[in-house]
């Protein structure tokens, strides 16, 4: 089926492309979401009308989603699970957890906003994109601990490894080398 595009979409092309989809996604994801039209002389003539409407709405959430990334630079959440002592969770965390924690923290997102591949099944420390916009992406640092102590941890290790490997990157060739050889002796 050939629609037309009203807002750019990943993988598949930007607003005011005419593309080939398969018909039950065109039908079931993008007419419902108001993301595109089917490809006809009359939504064609509609789109070409409507266009420079279509690309100010556009531009209006885009920079609503700019000013929320702003805000969300450097967030950081928490979710706190029960896990063995090996650090594999009991369950699992996924998109929906940290869409949760993430408005406990006092940002409005959706779920299929979060981009995870698959769902976390050990503690840690992650950073998940959230795609506020086709064109924005914000980055989430996510811990995952079995309590806010354990958290703090996390999170003072992971810093002092970043530290120190800034420090070691920064280090001029010269005396990397020299370091190197003084140790040998």
């Amino acid at each position: 089926m050939e629609i037309i595009l009203l807002e750019r979409i990943d993988r598949l092309g930007q607003m005011g492309d005419v593309v080939k989809v398969k018909n039950g996604y065109a039908r079931n994801y993008l007419f419902p979401q108001h993301k595109a039209l089917r490809k006809t002389a009359d939504n064609m003539k509609l789109f070409e009308s409507k266009r420079k409407e279509y690309e100010a709405i556009n531009a209006k959430l885009k920079a609503e989603a700019e000013e929320l990334a702003k805000k969300m630079a450097g967030l950081s959440v928490t979710i706190i699970r029960q896990a063995a002592e090996t650090g594999q969770l009991y369950g699992s965390v996924t998109g929906r957890d940290i869409c949760d924690a993430i408005a406990e923290a006092g940002f409005k997102v959706q779920r299929r906003q979060v981009k995870i591949n698959e769902a976390f099944k050990v503690m840690g420390m992650f950073d998940v994109a959230i795609v506020l916009h086709p064109d924005v992406e914000q980055t989430v640092r996510v811990v995952i601990a079995r309590s806010e102590a354990e958290a703090k941890k996390v999170k003072e290790k992971k810093t002092k490894a970043v530290k120190a490997e800034k420090a070691e990157t920064s280090k001029p060739e010269e005396q990397k080398t020299e370091t190197a050889e003084e140790t040998k002796a």
